[in-house]
């Protein structure tokens, strides 16, 4: 019952019902629609706008492709954010040898088509995070979760950064709500460590 129930909630259930049938205009909307968040996903774990390019194009391709195996047991949004955190996974393990070897500052500027990426913070009041983030120190808290296992980064983004609910973080990585909470208690823990050597007390 909760399953359908989150179905006809879903604002994407039209398109994605299109998408099944083979229109492929109405999946280029969603891709309008959802690229922006999910680029933001992927380059909060990845810690890369080029790779985070990568990640959010090939899972849509990804997406496309799998459409119609999608039983929508979840909204649309959710099964994509999942799909890019596994794509950002995988890419991360790829690259974690390759970072090891390369010097890299945490004060490099992030460059985007448009000049610095900008980062869309949860509406649901602000964070920690997000008040750092409000005094320019962006990249610092970047090279601060680039520096975090991606079990915990992953969680810090979804629910810092994101907005996602626990339940919602649970259902996209398949653990109870209790690890989110305690994997997330860690990464903050981490995080506010990093920045106190990086800026000085908070």
């Amino acid at each position: 019952m909760r399953e359908k129930k989150q179905t006809i909630i879903d604002e994407d259930y039209k398109f994605v019902s299109l998408c099944k049938e083979g229109d492929v205009d109405a999946f280029e909307l969603l891709v309008k629609k959802h690229q922006k968040k999910m680029l933001n996903i992927a380059y909060r774990i990845i810690g890369s706008y080029e790779e985070a390019c990568e990640i959010v194009q090939d899972a849509f391709v990804s997406a496309y492709r799998n459409i119609k195996n999608f039983k929508e047991r979840a909204k649309f949004s959710t099964w994509l954010c999942t799909i890019v955190i596994n794509l950002s996974k995988n890419r991360l393990k790829q690259l974690r040898t390759q970072l090891h070897y390369e010097q890299f500052s945490i004060n490099d500027p992030v460059s985007t088509i448009d000049g610095e990426i900008n980062v869309e913070p949860a509406s649901n009041g602000p964070s920690a995070l997000e008040r750092l983030e409000e005094r320019d120190i962006q990249q610092q808290v970047q090279g601060c979760i680039n520096e975090l296992d991606y079990e915990f980064r992953e969680v810090i983004v979804l629910r810092d950064i994101q907005g996602f609910s626990y339940d919602e973080i649970g259902g996209m990585l398949n653990v109870p709500e209790g690890t989110v909470k305690s994997r997330l208690f860690r990464a903050r823990e981490a995080v506010r460590d990093c920045l106190k050597n990086v800026i000085g007390e908070l």
